[in-house]
C-alpha cells in the first residue's frame, strides 16, 4: 500500500496547442485578446439586461435567456482560457490533481446547466411564437426562476454522476493529457486501472444525452417554423430571424460537445480545435450572436447609453 501511494501522481501535464516557440508567443497574445473580448462582450450582455427595465418584461431576457447563458460561457471560458494563455509563455505546462479534477468538474457542471437553459429557451420560444396570447401566463416569474434552478440542479447531477468515479481513480502515470485543460476522456485513459465502465458511463451520460437534446431542440425548431408556416406566410421569415440565434448557439454548443464526447476515446486530430471552439470561439460568437444581431438588445444599449449621456449633462 505504501509503494502504491508514492507512486501516486499530484499532476499532469498539458501539451497545449504547440511546443514552438514563436507560435506559443502568437497564441498567447491572440488568446490574451480573445478572453478580453470574451469578458467584455458578455459583461455587457448581462449588465444590459440587468440595467434595462424594458428587457425584465420579456422572459427570455429576465432569468433565463441571455443574462443566464452569457454567464454560463463566461464561466467556461474563465475556467480554461486564463490557464491556457499563461501556459504558453511557461516552460512547465502541468497542473495539479485537484486542480485537473475541479476544471473536469464546473466544466460538466456548467455544461449541463446551459444544455437544459437552452431547451428551456426552446419552450420559451415555441410559446412566445406560436402561443402569443398566453405567453406571459405560462412563462411567468415562477416558472422561470423554476426553470433556471432546474438548470442548475440538472447540470449539478450531471457533472457529480460521473466526477464521483472520477476522484476515485488511481493515476500512477504517464501523466501527459494531449490538450489544452484537463477533460473527462483524456483523463481517465490515464487511470491505472480498467475503466470500460466509466468510459460507456461517459459516453451515455455526455455524448448520447447531448446527442439526443440536439436532435430534439432541431426537431422543436422544425415543429415552431411549420407551425408559423401554416398560421402565417408573413410571420414565417420573422420567426427564422428570431429563431436564427438560438438554432445558432445551439449548433456551436452541441457540435464540440457530440463530437468530443459521442466518440471520446478515438484519438482524433480534431480534438484539440474542438476544445479550443468550445472554450474559446463559443463564448466569443455568443456576445455577437445574442447582443450585436438582437434588435432588443441593441435597442438596450442605446436607451442605457443616452441614459448616461442625459446623467452626465445634468452634473
Amino acid at each position: 500500500m505504501k509503494m502504491m501511494n508514492s507512486s501516486m501522481i499530484s499532476e499532469f501535464v498539458l501539451l497545449g496547442l504547440t511546443n514552438t516557440w514563436e507560435l506559443e508567443l502568437f497564441f498567447f497574445f491572440i488568446f490574451l485578446l480573445a478572453y478580453a473580448a470574451i469578458v467584455a462582450g458578455n459583461l455587457l450582455a448581462v449588465v444590459t439586461i440587468t440595467l434595462d427595465s424594458h428587457l425584465h418584461s420579456t422572459p427570455m431576457y429576465f432569468l433565463l435567456g441571455n443574462r443566464n447563458i452569457s454567464f454560463s460561457v463566461l464561466s467556461v471560458s474563465t475556467i480554461t482560457t486564463p490557464k491556457m494563455v499563461a501556459d504558453f509563455v511557461r516552460e512547465n505546462k502541468t497542473i495539479s490533481l485537484w486542480g485537473c479534477m475541479a476544471q473536469m468538474f464546473f466544466l460538466h457542471f456548467l455544461g449541463g446547466s446551459e444544455m437544459t437553459l437552452l431547451i428551456v429557451m426552446a419552450v420559451d420560444r415555441y410559446f412566445a411564437i406560436c402561443k402569443p396570447l398566453h405567453y406571459t401566463t405560462i412563462m411567468n416569474h415562477r416558472v422561470l426562476r423554476g426553470s433556471v434552478l432546474l438548470s442548475w440542479a440538472v447540470g449539478f447531477v450531471h457533472t457529480v454522476s460521473q466526477m464521483v468515479f472520477t476522484i476515485t481513480l488511481p493515476f500512477c502515470g504517464p501523466n501527459i493529457v494531449d490538450n489544452i485543460f484537463c477533460d473527462l476522456p483524456l483523463v481517465i485513459k490515464l487511470a491505472c486501472t480498467e475503466t470500460y465502465v466509466l468510459e460507456l458511463l461517459v459516453i451515455a451520460d455526455s455524448g448520447l444525452l447531448s446527442f439526443i437534446s440536439f436532435i430534439l431542440l432541431l426537431i422543436s425548431y422544425t415543429v415552431i417554423l411549420v407551425t408559423i408556416r401554416h398560421q402565417s406566410s408573413g410571420g414565417l421569415s420573422k420567426a427564422l430571424s428570431t429563431l436564427s440565434a438560438h438554432i445558432t448557439v445551439v449548433t456551436l454548443f452541441f457540435g464540440p460537445c457530440i463530437f468530443i464526447y459521442a466518440w471520446p476515446f478515438s484519438n482524433f486530430s480534431v480534438d484539440k480545435f474542438l476544445s479550443v471552439f468550445y472554450s474559446v470561439i463559443t463564448p466569443l460568437l455568443n456576445p455577437i450572436i445574442y447582443t450585436l444581431r438582437n434588435q432588443e438588445m441593441k435597442a438596450a444599449m442605446n436607451r442605457l447609453r443616452t441614459q448616461h449621456v442625459s446623467s452626465r449633462k445634468t452634473f
